[in-house]
């Protein structure tokens, strides 16, 4: 690796852990609350597209014999 490439990631690493100390992380409620709506949103869904499921599949059978 050329001496050029060397010093051009050591200045990108250097510019990410930058920028990380700039980003501002959620505190532990609000993960918590982010964490449970996706698990929400996820289990609605779900259980949605089983019922549709359950649903398109009895329409099948009950057309095709």
């Amino acid at each position: 690796m050329a001496d050029r490439e060397k010093k051009s990631i050591f200045k990108f690493l250097r510019e990410v852990m930058a920028e990380l100390k700039r980003v501002t992380w959620p505190t532990r409620k609000e993960l918590t609350r982010y964490t449970l709506v996706v698990l929400g949103t996820v289990a609605f869904i779900s259980v949605f597209f089983a019922i549709v499921d359950l649903g398109i599949s009895s329409l099948l059978r009950l057309i095709l014999g």
